[in-house]
C-alpha cells in the first residue's frame, strides 16, 4: 500500500514565508515554500557621440553609491580599441576615472568560457567594489555576451553596462538580458539571463563598420519587420541599400528604422525576459540557423545564418499558403538588396531536419516554429514534416540558381 502525503496545516508568517505541516505514513514533517520576486529595471538610451562630450551618464550609470575615487573596469573589442581607444581613454581621463581597459580579440569561434575566464582574471586583478563599480563592455554582440556572463558569475552578480558598437548589438544582442558562450558545436549552450544596469546606443559607431557587418545587423531588423511590422519592412525595401551605403548616418529613414526595430524587439522581450513562454516571435529565423551557423563557421555571420533561416521559413509559409508568392518574392528581393544570402551549400535536407530537432529539444519538446503570415504577422506551428523542409530547401536552391 502506497503512503500518501496529506497537508494538514499551512502557516504563513508575517514575512511571507509559508510553512507546511504534513503527515506521511503516520510521521509528521515540516516544509517551507519559498516565494520571492526580483524586479528587473534597466535603461536603454540613445546617446550619439557618447565619448565626445561632458555627459557623465555612462560613468554614473549602474553605481549604487559614490566614492572619493572613481574606478571602472572596461572590456573593449580589439577592433574598437584600435579605432576608438584613444577617444575612450580620453573620456574617462577627462572625468578623473581610474580605468583598466582589457582589449579582447573576439569572434564566434572565440566565444568560449576561456574568454569569460580572461575577463574574470582581469576583474580580479584590478579589483572592484561589488556594487559601486559596474563593469563596462564596449563592443559587438559577442563581446557583450562574454562580459555579461562574466558579470553574472563574478561574486554571483556584479553590475555591468553595455555599449554596443555594431548594428547587431544595437538592435538585438545589446538590448536584452541574455548572456552566453558557445560550447562544443552548440551555439550559446552556456549562459544566463542577467540584465545590464543600462545600455547606451551610439549610432556614430556604425560609421566605421564594413558593409557586411551592417548587413549582418539588418538581418535582425528584417526579422522584426517580417513578423510584426509591415511599415518597417517597407522602409527596408525602399531604403535598405542606402542605409548600408550611408552607414545609418544621414539617410532620412535611419532614425525610424532603428527606433521601430529596437522598440519592436523590446516590446517582445519585456513581458518574457526569462523566456518562460517558449513561443517567441523573436525566434523567427532562429529555428535552423543555430546549427547552420556553427557548422559553417567561419563562413557565415550570425545575421547571414538567420537570413537563410528566414528565407527557408518564407518558403515554408508560401507552401502552406500563409504568404502569397508575390510577397515571398518581395521578401527574397529585399534580402538580396540588403546583401544577405538566401541559401548555402550546407542547406541539405538532412542537416536542416537535424537542426529542427535540436530546436525542438531547446523548446521543450515542441517545434514552436514561427512562420510569417503575409508580411508583418506570424503564427506558430508544431507540425512541420521532413518532406516540407526538404521541399523548402529545394525551392530556395532553385531561386538562388536563377
Amino acid at each position: 500500500m502506497t503512503n500518501t502525503i496529506e497537508v494538514t496545516r499551512p502557516e504563513v508568517a508575517r514575512d511571507g514565508l509559508s510553512r507546511t505541516l504534513s503527515t506521511s505514513g503516520g510521521a509528521l514533517s515540516t516544509g517551507w515554500v519559498v516565494q520571492t520576486q526580483q524586479s528587473v529595471v534597466y535603461d536603454v538610451r540613445t546617446r550619439d557621440g557618447l565619448f565626445d562630450g561632458n555627459d557623465r551618464e555612462l560613468i554614473e550609470a549602474g553605481a549604487t553609491g559614490r566614492s572619493a575615487t572613481l574606478r571602472r573596469f572596461v572590456v573593449v573589442d580589439e577592433t574598437v580599441e584600435a579605432l576608438y581607444g584613444e577617444r575612450i581613454r580620453g573620456y574617462f581621463a577627462a572625468h578623473g576615472v581610474e580605468t583598466h581597459i582589457l582589449a579582447l580579440d573576439v569572434s564566434e569561434s572565440a566565444k568560449t568560457m576561456q574568454s569569460v575566464f580572461d575577463v574574470v582574471d582581469g576583474i580580479d586583478s584590478f579589483g572592484i567594489s561589488r556594487r559601486h563599480e559596474p563593469i563596462i563592455g564596449i563592443g559587438g554582440g559577442v563581446l557583450l555576451d562574454i562580459v555579461g556572463l562574466a558579470a553574472s558569475l563574478y561574486r554571483r552578480s556584479t553590475p555591468y553596462i553595455r555599449v554596443p558598437t555594431t548594428l547587431m548589438g544595437i538592435v538585438d544582442a545589446g538590448i536584452g538580458a541574455k548572456t552566453g558562450v558557445n560550447y562544443s558545436s552548440h551555439k550559446n549552450r552556456l549562459g544566463s539571463y542577467y540584465a545590464p544596469k543600462a545600455v547606451f546606443l551610439d549610432r556614430t559607431f556604425l560609421a566605421s563598420l564594413q558593409p557586411r557587418e551592417l548587413s549582418n545587423g539588418l538581418a535582425e531588423i528584417l526579422k522584426i519587420a517580417l513578423v510584426k511590422d509591415r511599415r518597417l519592412f517597407e522602409l527596408l525595401e525602399a531604403h535598405g541599400e542606402r542605409l548600408i551605403e550611408d552607414r545609418f548616418q544621414d539617410c532620412e529613414a535611419a532614425g525610424e528604422v532603428l527606433d521601430r526595430s529596437i522598440h519592436g524587439m523590446l516590446e517582445e522581450l519585456q513581458p518574457n525576459l526569462w523566456e518562460a513562454q517558449l513561443e517567441r516571435l523573436v525566434d523567427f529565423g532562429h529555428t535552423f540557423s543555430p546549427a547552420l551557423e556553427m557548422r559553417a563557421l567561419p563562413s557565415l555571420l550570425h545575421g547571414e545564418a538567420v537570413t537563410i533561416d528566414m528565407a527557408l521559413s518564407t518558403a515554408l509559409s508560401a507552401a502552406r499558403g500563409l504568404i502569397s508568392e508575390a510577397d515571398a518574392e518581395r521578401v527574397l528581393a529585399t534580402m538580396r538588396a540588403l546583401r544577405l544570402p538566401t541559401s548555402h551549400e550546407l542547406c541539405r535536407p538532412e542537416l536542416l531536419w537535424d537542426a529542427l530537432q535540436e530546436s525542438v529539444d531547446h523548446r521543450d519538446g515542441l517545434q514552436r516554429t514561427p512562420l510569417a503570415v503575409g508580411i508583418g504577422d506570424a503564427m506558430f506551428v508544431n507540425d512541420l514534416t521532413q518532406a516540407e523542409v526538404a521541399n523548402a530547401a529545394a525551392w530556395l536552391a532553385d531561386r538562388a540558381a536563377r
